[in-house]
C-alpha cells in the first residue's frame, strides 16, 4: 500500500486546549497560561519561564491520519549553556489510552539559576515530533500533549489525511492552581504528571495553572482563575509560601481570603475546592525555607527554619493545612459550594515511608500516578457527569462534603 503525502494542516487557535491565551507569532501559534496582562506582572524571571511551559496544553484534533507530524520551537529551563538536556516527549492520547508518543531534541534553553537568575535565552534549532502507525481508515479523536517542562511555540502541523478541531465534547471543565508539585517536576512525561493522570482518569477537561515555585496567592494569578470558563476549579496552596518562607500567618490568613474573593467573583455558583499540601516531612513542623542539605551531593531538602519560628508566627504545613480547614470551615456558613480537600489524603506520611520522595520534596513518577488516580476518585468523581450530559457542577446539596476527606 502506497503511503499518503503529508500536508501542511494550519493550526487553528480552536484545537489549542489548556491555554489561556493563543499568541499569533510570525512563524505560528504560542500557547500561554496566562494572560498578556498578568504576563507583565510577573515579579521575577523563574516565573517567566515557568509560567511559559506547557503544563496541560495539547491540540485537540479529529482525524483518519496514519502520520502527524508537529514542528515545534521548544524552549527549557538549564542551569548552563551547554550541559547536554534530556529529549522532550510528545504524545498523544485517545480517551484515556496512550496512542503514541514521539521523542524530539530540545531547542532553545532559559539559562537561569537562583544564585545567577538572569534568565538568558540561548537560541536553538526549531524540532519536529513525528507520529505514525496511527490510522486504521476511520476517524479518530487525539490529543496531542505538549511537553510539561518547555515552553512550545507551534510552527506546522502536517497529516496524511484532513485534521480538523476537536468539537467540545462537555466535560467537566477542570481549572486547577498549584506548585511544582501540580506543574509535574519529576513526572517522566506530561501524561504522567498528577493533573494529567486525574483528568484523563475522569474524563475531565484540564486547564493547568500551576506554576512552578510560583503558587504564591498572586492577585493576578486570582484574576486569571476568575475569568477562566470553569466547572470546577481546584487550589492547592500552601508549599511554596512555606518552601519559599515568603509569608506569616497574619498575612496569610487574609491572603487567602482574598485569593478566594477574587476567584469567587468570577464563580458565584462554581463548586471551589481548597486542597492542602501533600505530606513533605522538611517542614510537617517545621518552618522554611527549604534548603540543599550541604552533606549531600544529590538534591535533597531540609528545613532551615524551625518549631519554634513556626511559634513566633512562621508557617508549617501543619500549620497552613489547619489554617485552611478553619477558613473553609468559616466561610461555609455562606458559601456552601466551597470545599476542603486534606493533602494528606494525597500523600501521607504513610505513604512516605513506601514510596519516598526522591528529593525530599517533590513526587517522583509513581507518587504523581498515585496523587492522580486519587484525585480523580475523590475529587472530580464527585463533580464529573456522564459523557454527552451538560456538567456545570453538582448542586452544592448533591455533593459530599470534602472537608471530612482522609486516606
Amino acid at each position: 500500500m502506497n503511503a499518503r503525502p503529508l500536508r501542511r494542516v494550519p493550526i487553528e487557535p480552536a484545537m489549542v486546549r489548556g491555554a489561556v491565551e493563543v499568541e499569533e507569532t510570525p512563524r505560528g501559534l504560542l500557547p500561554h497560561r496566562l494572560p498578556r496582562w498578568a504576563r507583565r506582572q510577573i515579579p521575577d524571571r523563574f516565573m517567566v519561564q515557568t509560567s511559559a511551559e506547557s503544563a496541560g496544553v495539547r491540540l485537540a484534533l479529529r482525524t483518519a491520519a496514519d502520520v502527524i507530524e508537529l514542528d515545534v520551537q521548544a524552549r527549557r529551563l538549564a542551569a548552563d549553556a551547554e550541559a547536554p538536556m534530556p529529549p522532550s516527549v510528545y504524545e498523544l492520547t485517545e480517551g484515556s489510552r496512550l496512542a503514541a508518543s514521539a521523542t524530539v531534541p530540545v531547542g532553545s534553553r532559559f539559562v537561569f539559576a537562583f544564585e545567577r537568575p538572569d534568565g538568558a535565552i540561548v537560541p536553538g534549532p526549531d524540532a519536529t515530533a513525528r507520529f505514525t502507525g496511527l490510522g486504521t481508515g476511520a476517524e479518530r479523536d487525539l490529543e496531542l500533549w505538549l511537553p510539561y517542562h518547555d515552553a512550545v511555540e507551534l510552527l506546522e502541523l502536517r497529516a496524511d489525511a484532513p485534521v480538523a478541531p476537536l468539537p467540545e465534547s462537555g466535560a467537566l471543565r477542570w481549572v486547577h492552581h498549584g506548585s511544582s508539585i501540580s506543574h509535574g517536576y519529576r513526572a517522566d512525561t506530561t501524561t504522567g504528571t498528577w493533573p494529567v493522570v486525574a483528568a484523563l482518569r475522569a474524563g475531565a477537561h484540564l486547564q493547568n495553572l500551576a506554576f512552578s515555585g510560583n503558587a504564591m496567592l498572586d492577585p493576578f494569578t486570582a484574576r486569571t482563575i476568575r475569568d477562566a470558563p470553569a466547572d470546577l476549579v481546584t487550589l492547592k496552596i500552601g508549599i511554596n509560601l512555606v518552601c519559599g518562607d515568603v509569608m506569616r500567618l497574619r498575612a496569610f490568613r487574609p491572603a487567602v481570603d482574598g485569593f478566594l474573593d477574587t476567584v469567587r467573583d468570577g464563580h458565584p455558583e462554581t463548586p471551589i475546592v481548597l486542597v492542602s499540601p501533600i505530606w513533605c516531612e522538611p517542614v510537617e513542623t517545621a518552618a522554611g525555607p527549604t534548603v540543599q542539605d550541604p552533606g549531600r551531593d544529590e538534591e535533597w531538602s531540609i528545613a532551615a527554619g524551625t518549631e519554634a519560628d513556626v511559634a513566633a508566627g512562621k508557617l508549617s504545613l501543619r500549620t497552613v493545612r489547619d489554617e485552611l480547614a478553619s477558613i473553609v470551615d468559616r466561610r461555609r456558613d455562606d458559601d456552601h459550594r466551597l470545599h476542603y480537600f486534606d493533602g494528606l489524603s494525597l500523600y501521607s506520611g504513610r505513604d512516605a515511608a513506601a514510596m519516598p520522595l526522591p528529593d525530599n520534596l517533590h513526587p517522583g513518577p509513581d507518587v504523581q500516578r498515585r496523587i492522580g488516580e486519587r484525585f480523580a476518585d475523590a475529587v472530580l468523581s464527585e463533580f464529573a457527569v456522564p459523557h454527552g450530559s451538560t456538567p456545570r457542577g453538582r448542586p452544592s446539596g448533591e455533593s459530599r462534603d470534602l472537608q471530612r476527606s482522609r486516606p
